[in-house]
């Protein structure tokens, strides 16, 4: 979660602030549209934010601060036809068994659950499997308030052009105040986590991508393993054998105080991130569990780090990762953390990572307290050169210029802003930089 302290509040990995002039925890969506107008009346910008879980500083709110924690309530649930509608401030970890008390569970997910609804999706949160999208894949309508403080809804049938644009608008189109979720019934997911030599795992991709419904795995670039985790579906009535109390507590010890600690010794000494690295490799065990499908889907994340992630068109996976691994060796990169490698099915949301294309996700990060740019630049300039297109959450310095051939609707979008808020209402910095100044700015 993020933090406020002294009138300034920080993201939750800490690399970005604002001290905005007013902060507000709007209630209501008419909260939300009088604070709108009460700043396009007082020439200032307006941004909301959710948990704060977003590296980049898309969230970062220099004039008005909207916090959404209020705006977390479930306006509607459809047993029958899946759909669901709650506030846009709604937490993922509160959302999930929320759900699963009416039968029912979100499609897919990612592999944390601390961010808001309306977080997840206006930055292009996904998880795991090629024959399903990220969470914004999963929405059917939204309420939006826009730059004039003018209330809208928008879906497939109902203002599409703004339906197709928003489910990843990177708050630029107005601030959504409720989603409205498709949902599927509640379902179980039998997890498999193995270590496998690098060299296999690369090499049998495809095998694996397409013989789970969910496949991913981690590799620590000083290591010669990686650990590989398959998800497959099951019926909500499987019999359950959650993680052990034991097996889960170890985990947490490996990936959490333990690893903390671990990284602050290589921090002082990086001379001994490799062996760490590897010693970190050899302890992620060998398990298999079977539980509800939000509960395997979302993993603890106690150790900050930085982290920056591109999708790249699936057929490129094991090239680009060996030609990353090159980088590392040829310039002795000291690399704390694993890169993390997902797979997602294409979609049609005009600034989706992976609008168009089954993508790769490679992710890659670093101790919040170890130097991280010159591993980070390489890792763009690698995954750049398959036409990777940035996490809209996550740490990149593209601009619009460079983003516009990488997106067949870039211009599209921008256009559309362009009409609904030429002012500039709901920019800050990052979207002047990636979407370009409004024009009326």
């Amino acid at each position: 979660m993020s933090s406020s302290e002294n009138g300034v509040w920080r993201n939750w990995a800490g690399n970005e602030e604002a001290a905005p002039r007013r902060v507000l925890r709007p209630a209501r969506t008419e909260d939300v549209a009088a604070a709108v107008k009460d700043a396009v009346r007082d020439g200032l910008r307006v941004k909301a934010i959710g948990s704060g879980h977003s590296f980049s500083p898309i969230a970062v709110a220099p004039d008005v601060q909207l916090r959404l924690d209020r705006l977390d309530a479930v306006d509607a649930v459809d047993p029958e036809t899946g759909l669901v509608t709650v506030g846009a401030g709604m937490p993922l970890w509160k959302l999930n068994p929320l759900l699963a008390s009416h039968g029912l569970a979100l499609e897919n997910m990612g592999d944390i659950d601390r961010q808001t609804v309306s977080g997840a999706i206006s930055t292009g949160t996904h998880g795991s499997g090629i024959r399903f999208g990220g969470i914004a894949t999963q929405v059917r309508a939204l309420e939006l308030v826009l730059a004039d403080g003018s209330v809208t809804v928008c879906s497939a049938d109902e203002r599409p052009e703004l339906f197709a644009a928003a489910r990843v608008g990177l708050g630029a189109l107005g601030i959504i105040t409720k989603v409205t979720l498709q949902t599927v019934p509640l379902y179980a997911l039998h997890a498999r986590d193995a270590s496998m030599p690098v060299a296999e795992t690369l090499g049998r991709i495809d095998e694996l991508v397409e013989g789970n419904d969910h496949f991913e795995f981690f590799w620590f670039p000083h290591s010669e393993t990686t650990l590989t985790r398959r998800f497959r579906r099951l019926p909500a009535d499987t019999p359950l054998s959650p993680m052990g109390t034991l097996s889960r507590r170890l985990d947490e010890a490996v990936s959490g105080p333990g690893f903390e600690l671990l990284n602050r010794l290589g921090t002082r000494v990086p001379r001994l991130v490799p062996p760490i690295t590897r010693f970190a490799a050899r302890a992620m065990s060998s398990r298999t569990w079977t539980d509800h499908s939000y509960r395997i889907f979302a993993s603890v994340r106690d150790v900050r780090f930085h982290e920056g992630e591109f999708a790249i068109p699936r057929a490129h996976a094991a090239e680009a990762l060996r030609e990353i691994r090159r980088w590392i060796d040829a310039h002795g990169e000291p690399v704390s953390f694993p890169l993390e490698v997902r797979f997602t099915a294409a979609d049609d949301i005009w600034l989706s990572t992976a609008q168009g294309r089954e993508s790769c996700y490679v992710a890659f990060h670093q101790y919040h307290r170890m130097p991280y740019r010159r591993y980070f630049d390489a890792c763009r300039e690698v995954l750049g050169s398959y036409g990777g297109r940035p996490h809209w959450g996550k740490m990149h310095d593209l601009g619009a210029d460079e983003l516009r051939p990488r997106y067949e609707r870039f211009d599209d979008f921008t256009a559309l802003r362009d009409a609904l808020d030429p002012a500039g209402v709901f920019a800050n910095p990052y979207l002047d930089r990636v979407l370009g100044p409004a024009p009326a700015a």
